[in-house]
């Protein structure tokens, strides 16, 4: 069992930054690819970003190529999600979630998920 818990929302202006942040505990989670996805109000849950379990792959929506990163260390069993240029239609709760395939990963099809943490972005 692998427990992820997220952390570094907030409420942030429009073209501000703020960096999210996943804590894993528990199964190997080096051995895993993970990925942050986001629901906002009265929408269906859409993929964000994902990693490779080596970090060697990354992958990214469209709407927020060239403004989010994400990146992992292993040694410290977290991963997080650099978030800059935001605009108020980031507005949404993210999650962190893993799993042991990329393709699936990438697709939302993950074993572990966490809790969410809101992050809003006013105009």
């Amino acid at each position: 069992q692998v427990q992820l818990v997220e952390s570094g929302g907030g409420l942030v202006q429009a073209g501000g930054s703020l960096r999210l942040s996943c804590a894993a505990s528990g199964r190997t989670f080096s051995n895993f690819a993970m990925g942050w996805f986001r629901q906002a109000p009265g929408k269906e849950r859409e993929s964000v970003a994902a990693i490779s379990w080596s970090g060697g792959r990354t992958y990214y929506a469209d709407f927020v190529k060239g403004r989010f990163t994400m990146s992992r260390d292993t040694a410290k069993n977290r991963v997080y999600l650099q978030m800059n240029s935001l605009k108020p239609e980031d507005t949404a709760v993210y999650y962190c979630a893993g799993g042991s395939g990329w393709s699936r990963v990438k697709s939302g099809l993950c074993d572990y998920w966490g809790q969410g943490t809101q992050v809003t972005v006013s105009s």
